[in-house]
Formats: C-alpha cells, sequence, structure tokens
C-alpha cells in the first residue's frame, strides 16, 4: 500500500481501504487512519491515530481498531458513541472521545471536529490540516448542510471526499452539492460500490462546478495531493 513512503513538502497521500469511508492519509510526519474496516491490520503501515465518524458497521470495527492500536500504541480519536464502545478495548489514555468544535493535536497535524448530517447516535466529520497547512474534509456519510459554505470559506480545502452511494439518503447529486457547498480545489467521490455514481457525480461537477478537480479513487492505490497542484 503506502509502506513506510512520506509525502514531499506541500503534499498528502491518501489511499481509500473500502467501498465505504476507510481512508489512509499521510503527512509529512503523521499516518491517519480513519474509519477502518474490511482492512487487513498486517497491510498497514505504522499508524498515529484511528479517527472514528460514528458507529455504524462499516465505520467502527471494535476489534480491529483494538488490534490497530495495541500494535501501534496509536490515539484513537471517536466520536462520543463510538469511544463509549470502544472504552473497553482501548487504553484511557489513548482514547478521545469527541464532539462537534473540538480541535485535537497530533503532533503539528490539527483535526478539527465539524458537524455530521447523518442518521447516527453522534456522527462527526473531521477536517485534517497537515504540517504545510494543506486541508482534507473527511465528511463520512454526511448528506449536504447549508454551514458546509460557510465552512468551506473559512477553510479554503484542498481536498473533501464525498459521498455518492450506500448511506441512506446519500447520491451523486448529494456528493455533488457537498462539493458545490465546499469549493474544494480536489473533489473525491467515496463510499460506493458502484463506478458509475462516481462517474455521474463527475459529471455533474464537471458542470457545476468546472474549477473543482475530481478524482475518482480506485480501492488500495496512493493518491499525491500537492497544494496548487492541478490533478488529472
Amino acid at each position: 500500500m503506502l509502506a513506510e513512503k512520506v509525502p514531499p513538502k506541500n503534499s498528502v497521500l491518501f489511499v481509500w481501504l473500502n467501498n465505504y469511508a476507510g481512508v489512509l492519509l499521510k503527512t509529512l510526519t503523521k499516518t491517519l487512519l480513519i474509519d477502518p474496516a474490511d482492512v487487513k491490520a498486517k497491510s498497514l503501515p505504522k499508524i498515529d491515530a484511528i479517527l472514528v465518524t460514528h458507529e455504524h458497521y462499516d465505520h467502527l470495527d471494535q476489534q480491529l481498531i483494538a488490534d490497530i492500536q495495541k500494535t501501534n500504541n496509536c490515539a484513537v480519536i471517536a466520536d462520543k458513541t463510538s469511544a463509549e464502545k470502544l472504552k473497553q478495548l482501548i487504553p484511557p489514555t489513548k482514547l478521545t472521545p469527541t464532539t462537534v468544535g473540538d480541535k485535537i493535536k497530533i503532533g503539528e497535524v490539527i483535526v478539527k471536529v465539524q458537524k455530521c448530517r447523518h442518521q447516527a447516535a453522534t456522527p462527526v466529520t473531521y477536517i485534517i490540516t497537515s504540517e504545510d497547512n494543506l486541508k482534507v474534509w473527511h465528511t463520512a456519510d454526511t448528506l449536504p448542510y447549508p454551514e458546509m459554505a460557510q465552512i468551506g470559506k473559512a477553510e479554503q480545502l484542498d481536498v473533501v471526499f464525498c459521498t455518492v452511494g450506500i448511506a441512506q439518503g446519500t447520491s451523486p447529486e448529494t456528493g455533488s452539492e457537498i462539493a458545490w457547498l465546499t469549493k474544494p480545489k480536489i473533489a473525491v467521490p467515496y463510499h460506493s460500490n458502484a463506478v458509475e455514481s462516481q462517474k455521474k457525480f463527475q459529471q455533474i461537477l464537471k458542470k457545476e462546478q468546472p474549477k473543482t478537480t475530481c478524482l475518482i479513487p480506485l480501492i488500495n492505490k496512493p493518491y499525491q495531493v500537492t497544494k496548487g497542484e492541478k490533478q488529472t
């Protein structure tokens, strides 16, 4: 996958891990694992922190997270419901329950916790800012909501992951609305087991927001995003 490869300055590397919201993100100094499920722990590089957005089975695999945490002695940051489910498996000094509005530092990497519009108990999304100020919004299964426009304007996002299927109510249209509201440099359609949904998202984006690049990811393929560099 990414092994011990480190991105150059002003860049991040990411891998989409499954048909859901599983993402491995590498910054200059940290490796973050978000919503791991349907992943073999042995295939992963060294992990500095695991981020969990909500308690649904395709985002929270309790035993897998416990195994990865034990192997890496890493931090686990999770919404309150997921944290409650994990508290018997993760050392308390390593588990951080979180809610909307929180700001967490992982070394020089900053994680801002944002709202998630999804039918779960206490769902959240995460804006991750790298050491070089490259910003990635992992939006979990969220549907679009009006505040995204203000967040996008304030953060000047480089990458936004947009759900285009599987989760209740989501579609290429709702995913493209997230991209339209947040106006990132790069929009990544994910949370889908149908490439047709991703391509439909791409078509809508090209028509409605031509300045945003669509990056359709393949599972387990590494991608490098560099600040100011156009993706093809």
